[in-house]
């Protein structure tokens, strides 16, 4: 896409459009925005301490989940806070580097998590194919590497496109047509030629979905054909149960992500952009903590035992 190559003097602050609408749109989106991100802090906080109070989910494939929670505190943390602020206060603007940092820090930790969910799609497939050898292969140290090399991928492959980003000039509009800092919206301000960003995004995008869903899809075939040899149907309810949820996420996860990123060229219908932003960035983190939750009995089990130790507590207290 051939823009012409302007000398002009380059927008230092942007506009942020988010939700137009009434007021009474507003507070009403303001209302909703701040509940579902209370929740999610909420949900993925108790989901943390639960791991960590109960001894019995100290093992690899809930040291991955409370990773996961801590990793999607910080991805809704990035955006939800500035939409907030946009819909209660009207503070729309946001400084280029403002809006770098947001870009940076949310396809960082996007790409991060699709690399945690492969190494739990892995852990999974140890797990259930090779369980004898399971606790030699997916011993501490392994965890700890897997999850910081999830971590560490995710920013290094975010990072050479938004350096690129930011060297663009953005001298027409400067009005984002989105609730954050996005690639697509981005680039369509940008008033020099993308082409190149645009190459570096979708190879960078490649770089991070290619292998995460190769071990993620060969390690559910290896499961599947796994759990198909098991003779009895409770074997087999009780093996795949182990990886239900996790492939809930996985799909839900990978559906929007690769139709937003995985495309060779910015999209153009933005309220689209908007709808499938809002599943991935919102939906999606509030729905995971009670998909893992929901599908696991210890969790369940501490978690219940946790509250009925709480409403005790409160009870003698009241009766001291």
């Amino acid at each position: 896409m051939g823009k012409r190559n302007h000398s002009s003097h380059s927008h230092t602050e942007f506009i942020i459009m988010g939700f137009p609408g009434p007021l009474e749109h507003q507070v009403l989106l303001f209302v909703l925005f701040l509940f579902i991100y209370l929740v999610i802090l909420m949900e993925n906080v108790l989901l943390i301490m639960t791991i960590r109070l109960n001894y019995h989910l100290h093992t690899p494939m809930y040291f991955f989940l409370g990773s996961l929670s801590l990793l999607e505190i910080l991805y809704v943390s990035v955006t939800i806070p500035k939409v907030l602020s946009n819909l209660l206060l009207g503070d729309k603007a946001i400084s280029l580097w403002g809006c770098m940092l947001q870009l940076f820090f949310f396809l960082s930790l996007g790409s991060s998590e699709c690399f945690l969910l492969a190494a739990m799609a892995y852990d999974r497939y140890l797990a259930i194919c090779h369980p004898l050898q399971y606790s030699g292969l997916m011993n501490p140290r392994v965890c700890v590497v897997l999850i910081l090399a999830s971590w560490l991928s995710g920013f290094l492959a975010s990072f050479p496109s938004v350096v690129m980003i930011s060297k663009l000039n953005f001298c027409d509009s400067n009005t984002i047509g989105h609730f954050f800092c996005d690639i697509s919206p981005i680039l369509k301000l940008s008033c020099t030629d993308t082409s190149t960003v645009e190459i570096l995004d979708f190879m960078a995008a490649l770089s991070v979905f290619m292998p995460s869903l190769l071990v993620t899809g060969s390690s559910y075939i290896c499961v599947f054909t796994t759990v198909a040899k098991i003779p009895s149907t409770a074997g087999k309810q009780k093996a795949f149960s182990t990886c239900a949820s996790h492939l809930v996420v996985v799909s839900m996860f990978y559906a929007t992500t690769i139709f937003m990123y995985v495309r060779p060229r910015a999209i153009g219908t933005f309220d689209l952009n908007k709808l499938v932003s809002v599943v991935y960035t919102v939906v999606s983190p509030l729905l995971n903590p009670i998909i893992y939750s929901l599908r696991n009995r210890e969790v369940r089990e501490t978690l219940r035992r946790a509250l009925n130790n709480k409403a005790t507590s409160s009870i003698f207290c009241i009766k001291v």
